[in-house]
């Protein structure tokens, strides 16, 4: 600890003498993501002007990663606007001028988003057939109001019997399987190929939910998240001009790149030591001796802070939260880290020179016959590609070129993570062969594909309610530390923001920067005197 340094910033300001003869409080947000930009974009519009971002990797953005290739612009994360009314990712897009290039055919309602409502996915079975389109349309029919009846058990608070052992997944599979068998106009042919459509549907469903399986998604929970009414958009552009416009307003030496955080020490645990180093440190101002919250960087610089807002992922808190925090956090934010769910789903963009679909196709989806009675989602390793549901025609081909957009999620997309391109591309490219029936597919001239799963920095892509866990352990994922609040003890040290903290909206980026807008608000509310 004594060859690392001890940060002096903004120790110019001539309130700088103790909060309490109001100098300016030391805001640190970690995580340069939509809530962290949203939470310091707030802080520095309502006067706050000791701000400091850090950012573990060389980008902002978070899980919204844009890459330009060619003319075109191709999402790695986050890439449609949900819903349009009330939602400020929308709004920041309209007021901007990002939609002015949006069609009709690039809005999308219901769950599923398709980068086109025009045209017909194409069902079709590891045997090279498609399913007839009357058939598709009678199981979806089923499907979806069955996937209704899942929303009532939290909305309408219906008691959940022990068969569905409080899973979305067993549920659904259950209902459907009796529904189809109980059919008496279906052939024996045709109710085999609705049951093995139902693994398809959950897997997509999964790539939805970034589970490893609709079994792990809790039935009694699932209806609380909440839709924003309107159509989806996708930004020609890129999702990353609402990560621009978002950190347009702060100035660039607020944000601190390739900063990743060690340890970070709150409630005063390293003040006696922090002190003890001081001793040797004529330079270190008075006031950082008592600072509430010292943030350590891997580069052993250690960072004094009043509030901290912690914007990183899910997936990280559950692999680092022993060791990312000091003290250790109470045992009650602990159970809601490990309760609540976040798992892995993943693009693979295939381009090729030529279409070999048709021009009605919008997707491809993949029914394994085999799976007719199947009760897991979980594959072998060496049959990892089982996992990935379909893949989106992207449209229009004037923009993007001719690209389909493969989504795979859960264990297996971790699978394919360490798989290199040529692998990834030719079993692809086997699986579209195989399903199409026409053999003479080419390989694609190019591949790009997420690794949101194996990245340190996020660990998973989005969350969700796992079975066992609930809308309270989002809440008590949220809640300030400490919890228990006197004179002596300075409130909202620590602060929690990100998707995952939203009880509504968890999963999507208007639930990542309205995460971020509440813990500002939190500060703003607490330091109104000082800041009119």
């Amino acid at each position: 600890m004594q060859s690392c340094e001890i940060s002096a910033d903004s120790t110019d300001d001539p309130l700088s003498s103790g909060l309490r003869r109001k100098r300016q409080p030391r805001i640190v947000v970690i995580g340069a993501g939509l809530a962290g930009l949203s939470a310091a974009k707030a802080l520095l519009e309502s006067g706050f002007t000791d701000v400091t971002v850090l950012e573990a990797t060389d980008r902002i953005g978070g899980r919204v990663q844009s890459v330009h290739i060619g003319h075109a612009t191709f999402e790695l994360g986050a890439t449609w606007i949900h819903g349009s009314h009330g939602n400020p990712v929308y709004h920041l897009a309209e007021d901007n001028g990002l939609l002015e290039e949006t069609t009709d055919s690039e809005r999308s309602v219901g769950r599923i988003s398709l980068y086109s409502k025009n045209g017909v996915a194409y069902h079709l079975t590891n045997s090279g057939q498609r399913i007839p389109k009357d058939v598709v349309e009678e199981f979806s029919d089923l499907y979806n109001e069955v996937y209704n009846l899942t929303q009532e058990f939290f909305q309408r608070g219906k008691p959940v019997n022990a068969e569905s052992q409080n899973s979305v997944g067993v549920f659904t599979r259950d209902v459907v399987r009796k529904r189809i068998k109980a059919d008496p106009d279906d052939t024996e042919a045709v109710k085999r190929l609705k049951l093995a459509m139902i693994q398809q549907y959950l897997k997509v469903e999964s790539c939805e939910s970034s589970s490893h399986s609709m079994d792990e998604v809790s039935l009694s929970e699932f209806g609380e998240w909440t839709e924003i009414p309107g159509a989806h958009h996708v930004i020609p552009c890129g999702f990353i001009k609402i990560v621009e416009i978002l950190a347009r307003s702060i100035p660039k030496s607020v944000i601190q790149l390739r900063k990743p955080v060690k340890c970070i020490h709150w409630n005063q645990s390293v003040s006696k030591e922090i002190e003890r180093v001081a001793d040797h440190n004529s330079d270190l101002p008075e006031e950082n001796k008592g600072s509430n919250v010292f943030v350590e960087c891997e580069d052993c610089e250690f960072i004094p802070a009043d509030h901290v807002i912690v914007t990183v992922s899910l997936g990280v808190l559950k692999k680092r939260h022993e060791s990312l925090f000091h003290p250790r956090l109470p045992e009650e934010k602990v159970m809601a880290i490990e309760k609540l769910g976040i798992n892995t789903t993943d693009k693979i963009f295939l381009e090729f020179e030529e279409p070999f679909w048709s021009s009605e196709c919008n997707s491809i989806q993949f029914v394994w016959e085999d799976e007719a009675e199947s009760e897991s989602l979980t594959y072998p390793e060496e049959l990892w590609y089982k996992k990935i549901c379909s893949f989106d025609v992207l449209y229009p081909p004037e923009r993007y070129g001719h690209v389909l957009s493969g989504w795979i999620c859960g264990e297996e997309a971790l699978i394919m993570e360490k798989c290199d391109d040529e692998t990834v591309a030719e079993t692809c490219t086997e699986m579209l062969r195989k399903f199409t029936g026409n053999p003479n597919i080419p390989k694609p001239r190019r591949i790009l594909r997420s690794s949101w799963g194996s990245n340190p920095h996020f660990r998973g892509s989005y969350s969700y309610t796992q079975v066992g866990s609930s809308g309270a352990d989002v809440e008590k994922l949220a809640k300030p530390l400490p919890y228990a609040e006197s004179s002596k003890t300075p409130p909202m040290q620590v602060m929690f923001s990100g998707e995952a903290t939203h009880r509504k909206y968890y999963s999507t980026t208007h639930g990542a920067v309205l995460s971020g807008q509440r813990e500002a608000a939190r500060l703003i509310e607490m330091y109104q005197d000082l800041l009119q």
